[in-house]
């Protein structure tokens, strides 16, 4: 049986977070509608009643309406309402306009019947396209990224968090600024003012142009601090990896149970919510196996289809919990349609990091989650599947006996055993064999203690002057 710890009366962090988010959702009916829907780059984000739309390129019917339902949710975690959904069957996106020129008209009535003041794009929007849709329109237009970056920017609560997303954002932001009419020319240039005369005074700087060298000034900045969080992390990590206590970082798409799952095995109160990217922040927590071994579990961001290539690379130092993992606890949402694109696109995302640090992948076990909410027949044909995944379900706590063996499992496939020595004036070694190895039995002698233990390579090698000969 594991060591589970019992949950505490006061309010863990991840109710207090949770709590925090509550009080932060958006009043309905506040119009957020701007007079002059072009100026998307000036505006904050604001979604209150939407209209989805998707192409539907490749692929089954239902892949499509798994997709929609996707970009559905997504909304609703950032606080929409979601009025209407409409896809259109064509090879490609139309280059002009995302949908074709008839289907956008359409699209202008299914506004206009519904009362909705944005629309979201189930795709990534060129800058073109954005300029040309909400002229048709007339509401504001945005895209998948962006939806998915407004999520971030509500969610993301330590200092490295809101710089990655600030960073994001901006890289997103950056070729999109747009401007018209007098606000291209607001400063004079060339030789205003001196003896230039006419025809020598030029407009100087518009003002996209200083709001672009203001954000590529920002974006510089950005990136130099998050380097410094980065070796902040990476010093951690090395100190927990001095240590010889096997990291477990869990992995696995946008709400397929992570956080949940890590609470189940901790007790450790990490933010669960019922929503797509409720983590964003890396949370390490430790745990006793059964036999006595410490491991650490590290609860890491989630992955989503098409996840921005910006996000990726902001959130690099984060992602990078899964190169030094021992073990990765790649977790499935059992419940979902398609599982097998949940685990191909964290693989994506898991491969450009590997390949971007020359690291070899480590190992992994695949555990489906939420077995609770799965019918027999549809768990039977996971179970023929996926015939090496651990099978639980992190709301009930069915098949976390058996992860638990499983992770003992391996967690011992690494270690060794030894008799050591121990001298009495070295008693800070029998402390650490009895936190960090499993002790199998204890002699005492004139000189000091034996100790059999099976212990990691690394600690065993660490005391390789104390075996007994």
């Amino acid at each position: 049986m594991t060591d589970l710890h019992e949950l505490p009366e006061t309010p863990t962090t991840g109710e207090l977070q949770l709590s925090d988010r509550a009080s932060l959702q958006r009043v309905a009916g506040l119009s957020t509608e701007l007079s002059d829907v072009t100026e998307v780059e000036y505006r904050q984000l604001r979604l209150e009643r939407v209209v989805l739309v998707g192409v539907w390129t490749s692929g089954s019917a239902d892949e499509a309406q798994a997709s929609m339902a996707e970009l559905a949710a997504l909304a609703e975690t950032a606080g929409s309402e979601v009025l209407e959904a409409v896809i259109q069957r064509r090879p490609k996106p139309d280059a002009a306009t995302y949908l074709g020129s008839g289907k956008a008209e359409e699209l202008r009535e299914v506004v206009l019947a519904t009362g909705a003041d944005t629309v979201i794009c189930d795709g990534e929007l060129t800058p073109a396209q954005l300029t040309a849709l909400e002229r048709v329109v007339k509401v504001k237009v945005i895209d998948r990224t962006a939806l998915i970056l407004d999520i971030f920017a509500q969610h993301a609560t330590s200092r490295e968090g809101k710089a990655q997303v600030s960073l994001a954002q901006m890289e997103y932001m950056l070729p999109r600024l747009r401007g018209w009419g007098e606000s291209m020319s607001r400063q004079a240039g060339g030789r205003a003012g001196s003896n230039g005369g006419v025809g020598l005074r030029g407009p100087g700087e518009t003002k996209i142009e200083t709001d672009r060298r203001r954000i590529r000034e920002r974006m510089a900045k950005l990136r130099k601090e998050i380097r410094g969080m980065k070796t902040a992390r990476t010093v951690k990590r090395a100190q927990r990896s001095r240590g010889t206590i096997p990291a477990l970082t869990v992995v696995g798409y946008t709400n397929a149970g992570k956080s949940s799952l890590v609470n189940a095995m901790t007790g450790a109160g990490v933010l669960v919510q019922d929503a797509l990217f409720a983590t964003l922040d890396p949370t390490t927590r430790r745990g006793k196996l059964a036999d006595g071994h410490e491991v650490v579990f590290t609860d890491t961001v989630g992955f989503v289809r098409h996840l921005p290539t910006q996000l990726v690379e902001a959130f690099r130092s984060t992602l990078e919990e899964a190169v030094d993992a021992d073990l990765l606890i790649h977790v499935v949402d059992g419940a979902d349609a398609f599982p097998g694109k949940q685990i191909s696109a964290v693989h994506q995302v898991l491969g450009e990091v590997y390949s971007e640090e020359n690291a070899t992948p480590p190992p992994e076990l695949l555990v489906i989650n939420k077995i609770d909410a799965v019918d027999a027949t549809r768990l039977t044909a996971l179970r023929g599947e996926y015939r090496d995944a651990v099978f639980v379900s992190a709301r009930t706590g069915e098949g976390i006996d058996e992860l638990f063996a499983r992770i003992t499992e391996f967690v011992e496939a690494g270690d060794v055993e030894a008799v050591l020595a121990v001298p009495f004036a070295r008693g800070e070694v029998l402390s650490r064999l009895h936190e960090q190895a499993h002790v199998l039995h204890t002699e005492h002698a004139e000189d000091g203690t034996r100790v059999r233990a099976r212990m990691p390579k690394a600690l065993a090698a660490e005391y390789a002057d104390l075996v007994a000969q």
